[in-house]
């Protein structure tokens, strides 16, 4: 479907069957925000009032429609305003993920539904009179997998700063991003979705406590890269004020296609449907149902992505970004140290043999080609505990760290930055899922979430990495508040500046400053060919 081939840790966890289902934190493991006021359980939104649920230090509010369901008539259209209710709703369960395959580790399960524009708010169960900080989470899932509901946030709602935090479906795969030739439909109804959300977090954020004029959108992957959309998008400026970016470099490859792409992967998904006639093609589309479209479309994780259209998306996140045409909002961005290294030790969990030195050197030429040499010489596995680690390196600095401090550089030139490095190097991983013998994973792709929300994907953290979480949230938090991370209790981190680029190493009992650049080859990088002249891919979101 794409013209680039799919590199991303993720696939690493091509063996995880664990369930993804809602659990409650208990009070003792969390630090409430102190006060004088209950949350109520029951709040009058705009649209009509809602039941919520006591979860410990916390209470939330789950499958609250913020646009009617995009279903029947409404396919492929715009988001919609909602019916209005006057009997409370219930909303102390999610509801349904938006359609999606199933066939990769972070599917959910069902594979969702068309009826799916909800979202789930968490507060502290307490709370001043002060309104709380808002954080919009937007999940990754290569705009083509996951949901919000998932991604639970007591301890990051119950930090001391306190938030409230708001996870959001948005439509996914053809249903959200598909741009086909003959369809009738804005070409990134994902992005919309997201914006309808973000309109909702105005409407109805002070009723939870929060403040509307105070909001911080966030993602990882395949989020973060929305995020970056957004702050690009015209018809997302003033709903949010700050910004978290988690593994997606705004300022590289993949954050986006043109038209003339996304109209060749949408050709292939009409002609898998049987609607490859254009003039027929609108009509024959809107009468397939879900399942025949989940099956014609593309799945993995290089199917979709947001669309430069013109309107909603001007001009690519990369250009834009780096020519400083964005919101000017604070921005917290960062990747984790080890993104590659679930993809470097896949064909030692699957074979149970690692990876040699032959096997390294013939995965770089067929990777980087002509510049194999160059790199096999600036990353010799006699510097590394592997070959397998060799590998994760390369692939780390080439797709992940080189884009990070790219965007990183353009951000601050024009808005306050804080940049890190998410280097843990005993993290936790992926539940039921083996590791590679030869060399150990440290922080691999989206390993930093198990950090910040409670998600069954993930194994437990222990008392030291524990204690990791409680510093990143702090960190986080304090961001969403006031735009800055310092406090106290947590060690001191520097804003990233164009003359001082400074990046905070995130990892337990060695917070602090690093070099970044150093680390991560930055300078070999930028001095090889474009990228668009190497044999490898660009593709890199989950």
């Amino acid at each position: 479907m794409s013209t680039t081939k799919p590199r991303t840790a993720v696939l690493a966890a091509a063996t995880v069957s664990a369930t993804l289902a809602a659990t409650l934190i208990t009070a003792g493991s969390l630090s409430a925000h102190p006060s004088t006021q209950d949350v109520p359980l029951r709040v009058m939104t705009a649209e009509g009032p809602v039941q919520g649920t006591p979860a410990g230090a916390v209470r939330t509010f789950q499958g609250i429609p913020y646009a009617a369901s995009p279903t029947g008539d409404r396919r492929w259209k715009e988001p919609q305003p909602v019916r209005r209710w006057s009997s409370p709703l219930d909303a102390r369960a999610p509801k349904s993920a938006c359609a999606q395959p199933t066939d990769q580790p972070i599917s959910i399960e069902d594979g969702g539904s068309e009826d799916c524009l909800y979202l789930n708010v968490t507060t502290p169960a307490r709370r001043t009179t002060e309104r709380l900080p808002v954080i919009v989470w937007i999940h990754g899932g290569s705009f083509t997998y996951g949901d919000g509901a998932t991604y639970r946030a007591a301890k990051l709602a119950a930090a001391r700063q306190g938030a409230m935090v708001v996870t959001i479906n948005y439509r996914l795969g053809a249903f959200g991003f598909l741009s086909a030739p003959g369809l009738r439909a804005p070409a990134n109804l994902g992005l919309l979705d997201q914006q309808a959300a973000l309109k909702w977090v105005n409407r109805n954020a002070g009723t939870f406590g929060g403040d509307p004029r105070n909001v911080t959108i966030m993602g990882q992957s395949g989020g973060g890269y929305s995020v970056c959309a957004q702050l690009v998008s015209p018809r997302a400026r003033g709903l949010f004020s700050k910004a978290i970016v988690q593994s997606a470099g705004c300022v590289g490859p993949d954050g986006s296609v043109t038209r003339a792409q996304a109209e060749t992967n949408g050709r292939a998904v009409a002609e898998s449907a049987g609607c490859d006639e254009p003039r027929t093609a609108d009509s024959c589309l809107r009468r397939r149902s879900t399942a025949e479209l989940i099956k014609a479309s593309a799945s993995g994780h290089e199917g979709y992505r947001p669309v430069v259209d013109g309107t909603l998306l001007p001009e690519a996140p990369s250009r834009a970004i780096a020519a400083g045409r964005f919101a000017r909002v604070p921005v917290l961005h960062g990747s984790t140290h080890d993104e590659m290294s679930g993809l470097a030790g896949l064909d030692e969990i699957m074979t149970g043999e690692p990876l040699t030195a032959e096997g390294y050197a013939e995965k770089v030429t067929e990777e980087f080609g002509k510049d194999a040499p160059a790199v096999l010489a600036e990353y010799p596995v006699a510097n590394h505990p592997a070959p397998g680690a060799a590998l994760s390196a390369v692939l780390t600095d080439s797709e992940w760290s080189t884009a990070a401090l790219d965007t990183q550089r353009a951000l601050a030139r024009h808005t306050p930055v804080y940049a890190y490095d998410f280097a843990e190097a005993d993290a936790p991983y992926f539940k039921n899922v083996p590791r590679p013998k030869s060399f150990p994973l440290g922080s691999g792709h989206m390993i930093d979430l198990a950090y910040l929300f409670e998600n069954d994907l993930f194994e437990p953290l222990d008392a030291e990495q524990a204690g990791l979480s409680d510093t990143v949230i702090a960190y986080w938090s304090r961001f969403a508040s006031t735009g800055h991370v310092n406090g106290h209790g947590t060690p001191r981190w520097k804003r990233f500046t164009t003359s001082s680029p400074y990046v905070q190493r995130l990892a337990s009992g060695r917070t602090g400053q690093t070099d970044f650049a150093a680390d991560h080859h930055y300078a070999f990088w930028k001095a090889l060919a474009p990228r668009s002249e190497m044999t490898g891919p660009a593709a890199k979101t989950s």
